[in-house]
């Protein structure tokens, strides 16, 4: 395990005083399974923690930010901030991938599981910062690489459950509850791709693509919505 995390520093713009927790950040469970005699502990504590902070300071920016928006409305803006989905993407923008202690087993896996080991070990790395440098340093690092989105989810009305809204609007104008059918599914179990198709009665909308069937069905509910003129 000979990683130079110093590069990794460089694109955080973080220095780390203690190291072994910076690279704890990135030991994921299945590397210390394979490596038992290494002496070293995987990220999951870390992980936890730092989710609890990321929620916090997120929870904290959106409260000053928007004094006027409702609690209902503050808190779809911080869950799209803080999925896993956001926090892979923040990962991936920072090379986490590059740095990543895993299995070989794990190693070889790209898909979906991935992106959950990408977003786990953000939370992980924010999680080091805290205890290396204080809440004021994490909350420097999740401002500078997570809450500029923020104005890009709004933009993109990303924030939005499109499932529930297509279903009150099908509801309201059609007098129908919405269905859900998965309409194909490829590639290998670890990495599938799934098409789902969205009906109001016996009539296809519309159909949607994702890496599970929940991203299918939003995608499907999203298309549907621009379909009707729903937004």
């Amino acid at each position: 395990m000979n990683i130079d995390f110093t590069q990794f520093e460089k694109l955080a713009g973080v220095k780390f005083k203690d190291k072994n927790l910076l690279k704890q950040a990135f030991l994921h469970r299945s590397y210390i399974n394979e490596n038992k005699g290494s002496g070293l502990d995987h990220n999951e504590r870390l992980e936890f923690l730092g989710d609890a902070v990321l929620e916090l300071v997120i929870t904290e920016e959106l409260y000053e930010k928007y004094p006027a928006k409702p609690e209902g409305e503050l808190t779809s803006y911080r869950s799209a901030l803080v999925n896993a989905v956001t926090c892979a993407q923040v990962a991936t923008n920072l090379s986490v991938n590059d740095f990543l202690l895993l299995s070989r087993g794990e190693a070889k896996d790209t898909g979906r599981a991935r992106q959950f080991i990408l977003a786990n070990t953000l939370e992980a790395i924010i999680g080091a910062i805290y205890l290396d440098q204080g809440y004021e340093s994490a909350k420097k690092f999740i401002a500078k690489n997570i809450s500029p989105l923020i104005d890009d989810i709004i933009e993109k009305r990303a924030w939005i459950d499109a499932k529930s809204l297509f279903q009150e609007k099908a509801q309201e104008v059609d007098g129908i509850t919405p269905a859900y059918k998965t309409v194909k599914e490829t590639g290998p179990d670890h990495d599938k791709k799934f098409t789902v198709g969205v009906y109001l009665g016996k009539e296809l909308v519309i159909s949607g693509e994702g890496d599970s069937k929940q991203e299918a069905e939003q995608d499907a509910a999203r298309k549907a919505l621009e379909k009707k003129g729903w937004e």
